[in-house]
């Protein structure tokens, strides 16, 4: 059968907004999957101690996989964790390898590009750190000096935005290989988060390093997969209950040392 031309743009369109409507509602259905599943994926840091390591027996362990488990305990699920880097965690949520991502995410304009977040759930900075006896009081003094760094990660991408352009970049895939190439001296500066520096410096007192330069104050965000509204919802109800009922201080003073104080929403 032959319609004419006015009636195939009409089906046309037509069926581009049913097309639209379908993929909407398939956009919505994560929370959904996740009660009936009884299973919730969640993505973790396993290299970013506190937030996220695994102890002597390879069990995750952290401020964020402690999130990731009242998260799941609060949606009554059982709680699949997903290790990842700085560099796969926001592709992991965009390809529903996890449902959510709960790993030191800083919320910042490119991310809300290509997914959403929930209100902030602790505290987070990034700064330069480097041997006590190096002059560095401003980022013009990084000049010339070689600085580790994770690829991808929110240091890497603030310290672009303030450094010198002759600063010299040793881009790492992992937390792990960052800290260890500034421990073994092969470059003068590292760029990381006050948590990971802090680990450093405790495994390391021979390095002789100290806090520097402030990168960023960054609280740490859930990140979740975009147009998934009744999940994102059904997070932030359980973030808001757990500062009011003192559960996010509690957990900020165990893996950080201090409480989670005012966080944005």
């Amino acid at each position: 059968m032959t319609f004419p031309a006015s009636r195939r743009l009409a089906l046309t369109l037509a069926g581009a907004a049913l097309l639209a409507a379908t993929g909407a509602a398939q956009a919505q259905n994560a929370l959904d999957n996740v009660l009936k599943a009884r299973t919730i994926k969640i993505a973790v840091p396993t290299d970013y101690p506190p937030y996220g390591s695994v102890d002597r027996n390879m069990k995750p362990q952290g401020l964020d996989v402690e999130m990731a488990e009242l998260i799941a305990a609060k949606l009554g699920v059982k709680v699949e964790l997903v290790p990842v880097t700085s560099a796969n965690r926001i592709p992991y949520l965009q390809t529903r390898k996890a449902d959510l991502v709960i790993s030191t995410l800083g919320k910042n304009v490119e991310r809300e590009k290509v997914i959403d977040f929930s209100a902030a759930y602790a505290p987070f900075f990034q700064a330069v750190y480097a041997a006590k006896g190096m002059k560095l009081t401003s980022f013009a003094d990084m000049a010339g000096k070689t600085v580790a760094v994770t690829r991808g990660a929110m240091e890497d991408q603030e310290l672009n935005k303030v450094a010198p352009p002759n600063v010299d970049y040793r881009r790492f895939e992992d937390n792990n290989a960052t800290i260890a190439a500034f421990v073994a001296g092969q470059t003068q500066t590292v760029a990381t988060s006050a948590a990971v520096a802090g680990d450093m410096l405790a495994k390391n007192p021979k390095v002789n390093a100290e806090f520097k330069l402030l990168l960023k104050d960054s609280p740490c965000f859930v990140g979740i997969a975009k147009g998934e509204t009744a999940l994102k919802t059904k997070v932030n109800e359980i973030i808001a209950a757990a500062k009011k009922d003192g559960t996010l201080d509690a957990m900020s003073k165990k893996w950080l040392g201090k409480a989670a104080g005012d966080l944005p929403v």
